[in-house]
């Protein structure tokens, strides 16, 4: 029986041979003796020349770590080259999206004029007549239209319609008013809505004498019969050019027609009489809709609060805001702003300040507009330090008082040495987008200098 130490020297003998004949096998198998066997070169040498050392073999797992975190710059090419579509492959709306050359905006156009996902989709053609529209190219706008006309939906009121809208948007009210007047060569029937879409863009356009024309061929020439959108259109444009008295003789023969006169009439020529100081006509008009049961809307309560304010009465504008609720109305921005403008107007500041506070607890947020009242009437009264406060809130929510009640603010905080708070208005005015004009900015940061300078 061998002992146990004579047990571990001879494993510890078998070990050493063991490792003897690894790194042999590990070094070159050709040598200055290749008919040798392999083994034989090294056999007694007690380390080969190339033979794998500890450090070696770290060095060679770590710069295999490397190479596997970072793609070869092939791999990369191609990836990128697979991220990034050619031109050709984009969808075609993508393509019309991004094309800002009008010629080959139009040739997409041409050679797509059959593809049904174009031709229904009303936002591309919006945005590209806009576009062409904008860089002059109406020739294009109309060679894109024209051969929608051609199409089978060409046939469809709704589908010229929409043509009849693009031209006005491109501001081309006559091929509007040829559109309309062609519709029967293609096929379509006219009805009040494509007459009403045809006196709107004439309208716009001030074609008054065309939208006249319109109105009188519409039932005589085409069968059409007029609904209170074709009056409304009419009475709108009479108000417009200031043909008060023709405007009422509009709203009559509409009656006469058979057509009841609605809110939109009613408060459209409310409006009209009260802009031209004609205060009893309007208060008329407005116990008239009422007295015949027509309820009046947001719009109608916030033209009569404007001829208040212009008079005033701003007390009696605040009364009729109440009304508003009582009635199930909830004021907009436009009425707080009218209410908010008069009492500041007739003096009353923190009535002023009041209603601004009030509208915060009954849902509506104040806009723009509020702030550039608020601010304005504020540093007029020399409240800087609220003026402040408002303004910059304003400024965080990107929207920026005039440069005149700028120039006051930052007057006003310089003179009560409030010029940590004016370096502030200072700092949102420097980081708007789009920013002020060099001159502006220029302005802005004299007054700072010559604040600092006086004191």
């Amino acid at each position: 029986m061998l002992s146990l130490g004579a047990i571990r020297k001879l494993c510890a003998a078998f070990d050493a041979v063991a490792l003897t004949v690894i790194a042999a096998g590990l070094s070159r198998a050709s040598g200055p003796h290749p008919g040798r066997h392999p083994f034989s070169a090294h056999a007694h040498s007690p380390q080969p020349a190339d033979f794998p050392t500890i450090a070696a073999c770290r060095a060679a797992i770590s710069a295999s770590k490397t190479r596997r975190g970072q793609p070869s710059p092939s791999k990369s090419a191609a990836t990128a080259t697979a991220k990034v579509p050619a031109p050709a492959e984009l969808p075609l709306l993508v393509r019309i999206k991004q094309e800002r050359d009008p010629e080959r905006l139009y040739e997409l156009f041409r050679a797509n004029a059959d593809n049904r996902l174009l031709v229904e989709n009303r936002f591309a053609f919006e945005d590209a007549v806009a576009r062409l529209a904008g860089a002059r190219r109406n020739d294009l706008v109309e060679e894109i239209l024209e051969q929608q006309k051609a199409l089978p939906q060409g046939r469809r009121e709704g589908f010229v319609i929409r043509i009849i809208g693009l031209y006005g948007k491109a501001g081309m009210p006559g091929h509007a008013l040829r559109t309309f007047r062609e519709m029967g060569m293609h096929g379509c029937s006219r009805s009040a809505k494509s007459l009403n879409a045809t006196m709107k863009v004439l309208a716009r356009a001030r074609w008054f004498d065309e939208v006249l024309q319109v109105l009188q061929e519409g039932p005589e020439e085409y069968g059409v019969e007029l609904d209170k959108i074709s009056y409304n259109t009419v009475v709108k444009m009479l108000c417009d050019m200031g043909e008060l008295r023709e405007a009422y003789r509009a709203m009559k023969e509409m009656e006469r027609e058979g057509v009841e006169p609605d809110v939109v009439t009613y408060t459209t020529l409310m409006a009209a009489f009260y802009k031209h100081g004609q205060r009893e006509v309007g208060d008329g008009l407005w116990n008239l809709m009422r007295l015949r049961g027509c309820k009046p809307t947001l719009a109608s309560y916030n033209v009569r609060i404007q001829f208040l304010i212009k008079r005033r009465r701003c007390w009696q504008a605040n009364e009729l805001v109440r009304k508003m609720y009582a009635a199930g109305i909830r004021p907009d921005e436009i009425t707080y702003n009218l209410v908010i403008k008069g009492f500041f107007m007739m003096g009353e500041h923190e009535m002023a300040k009041t209603v601004f506070g009030a509208m915060h607890g009954r849902g509506c947020k104040p806009n723009c507009q509020i702030y550039q009242t608020m601010v304005h009437y504020l540093c007029e009264r020399r409240d800087f330090d609220l003026a402040f406060r408002l303004c910059k809130d304003s400024m965080e929510k990107n929207w920026f008082p005039s440069v005149g009640t700028i120039n006051k603010l930052l007057k006003g905080l310089m003179a009560i040495s409030k010029d940590r708070n004016a370096r502030e208005i200072m700092n949102l005015v420097t980081g708007r987008k789009p920013s002020y004009s060099d001159d502006e900015l220029m302005i802005f940061k004299d007054i700072l200098s010559h604040g600092k300078t006086r004191r």
